[in-house]
């Protein structure tokens, strides 16, 4: 059974790229403009500057203030596929 996953760390580093540091110790960078303009609810977050302001909310995951967020499974699969 697959421990429950969770963002500890966070670091933008431009141009739609995080550095993520999970709870099982696994980091690594990915690129996240696919994602935010692929979902309608990002659209905000589609200028850098907009995109950067990301925290970590209460599950934590990357969350915005305009209420969109990432499953912290879903970074953590993009995560592992661009690390391969």
């Amino acid at each position: 059974m697959k421990e429950c996953v969770y963002l500890k760390e966070a670091k933008y580093l431009g141009e739609f790229r995080v550095f993520l540091v999970f709870n099982d110790g696994r980091s690594g960078e990915v690129d996240l403009k696919e994602i935010v303009y692929k979902h309608a609810a990002a659209s905000s977050l589609r200028k850098p500057q907009a995109f950067s302001q990301f925290h970590l909310d209460s599950w934590p995951t990357l969350a915005w203030d305009c209420g969109f967020d990432v499953a912290p499974e879903t970074l953590y699969e993009k995560c592992e596929r661009e690390r391969a």
